[in-house]
């Protein structure tokens, strides 16, 4: 499998349609955060198309950091405290919720030390077997256990939810932060969440079920 500007700027653009039918579905403010995730992931994979162009055209190499960081902002700190916040926003089921709010919490911690890493060391994106490497300056001794509270905030969010569809979604993510572990991990950044990306078909069909049924009268 190759990925490449051309694949980051078509996911990109699959996503935005998707997102755009993901929002109008949406019937209630509370569902936006999620119904709005695809269009979020198409603005991440668009990133890191310029940074494709970037790192194999000198004409476009101012895009090279902002798009670096940008990326990764998504990447690390953006999501693991969004989606339990999205997924938590949806739900209905008092004890669940208060498990959510707990993902949430986790996903903060996760972003801030993200955060405070990005800040702190130097971070690099480079073209390997036609990949994006990413490359980070961040303690090695701390990445499993990141990696192990990144996924609990993240996948273990969509695991507990009560949503229809919900948990098809948290399992296809976590097969897929399998296949990319196996396969892709010295692409992991890059190639997960272009895996992510793509399911984002399944939010919509999520949103879709929460609209309210009409019942036709009985004459």
């Amino acid at each position: 499998m190759c990925f490449s500007a051309t694949a980051s700027f078509g996911a990109g653009a699959i996503l935005t349609v998707m997102g755009v039918a993901s929002m109008k579905t949406a019937t209630h403010p509370k569902q936006l955060p999620f119904a709005g995730i695809p269009l979020l992931f198409a603005a991440q994979q668009i990133t890191e198309g310029f940074l494709w162009l970037s790192l194999s055209n000198s004409e476009y190499a101012m895009f090279k950091e902002p798009c670096t960081y940008l990326f990764l902002f998504f990447a690390q700190i953006f999501w693991p405290t969004w989606v339990p916040f999205a997924v938590l926003k949806l739900e209905s089921n008092e004890r669940k919720r208060k498990f959510l709010k707990i993902m949430v919490a986790v996903g903060v911690m996760v972003s801030l030390y993200f955060l405070s890493c990005m800040m702190i060391f130097p971070v690099d994106g480079v073209i390997e077997e036609c990949h994006i490497f990413y490359t980070f300056g961040y303690p090695v001794i701390m990445t499993p256990i990141v990696s192990v509270f990144y996924a609990m905030a993240t996948i273990g969010s969509l695991m507990v939810s009560s949503i229809k569809g919900m948990k098809l979604f948290g399992i296809s993510v976590f097969v897929a932060y399998l296949v990319t572990g196996v396969f892709y991990l010295d692409f992991f950044v890059s190639v997960w969440c272009f895996f992510s990306a793509i399911l984002s078909l399944i939010i919509v069909s999520v949103i879709y079920r929460l609209r309210p049924t009409v019942t036709e009268p009985i004459l």
